[in-house]
């Protein structure tokens, strides 16, 4: 049974394939999401092998990015950092009271390496101790997201 952040996953990752055409080649409907874990992305343009990474989050307006947003695993994000591979970011928010969402999107080129900030790794007492995450700073990226997408949550009337 999927956990609530699993299914607001889920959704983020639905809403971009069926709203979002590729920032490369431009082509909409060839979107695909990719396995569960499938480390720093979830969706692959399966026309020109474009990857990106997709990130859900509830607010009440559905618009306003949050100053900080929960990450991956800190370790295949470092390592990619490092090699200067970074993937774009498609920043889903919801609403779920009002029925609303937004899709923004990052580009990889505008993306630096204090965008990514380093967590502290879980304790031995945690079901994954020494397991390490990290947290996207928004606030340093704010007026670099672009929005591409507004509207209504699907099976939502109002």
């Amino acid at each position: 049974m999927p956990t609530a952040k699993q299914d607001l996953g889920a959704l983020g990752e639905q809403l971009v394939v069926r709203h979002c055409a590729c920032p490369s080649c431009k082509r909409a409907g060839t979107l695909r999401t990719l396995p569960a874990n499938f480390k720093c992305a979830d969706i692959i343009w399966d026309f020109c092998g474009y990857l990106g990474q997709v990130k859900a989050h509830c607010c009440a307006d559905g618009a306003t990015p949050p100053a900080k947003l929960l990450g991956a695993a800190w370790g295949p994000q470092r390592q990619r950092m490092e090699a200067g591979i970074y993937f774009p970011l498609f920043l889903v928010l919801v609403a779920q009271e009002a029925g609303r969402f937004s899709i923004h999107y990052l580009s990889a080129d505008l993306q630096m390496p204090g965008l990514f900030l380093e967590r502290t790794p879980l304790g031995p007492a945690a079901r994954r101790a020494g397991w390490q995450g990290f947290h996207y700073d928004l606030g340093s990226v704010r007026d670099r997201l672009i929005l591409l997408v507004e509207g209504r949550l699907p099976g939502r009337r109002h």
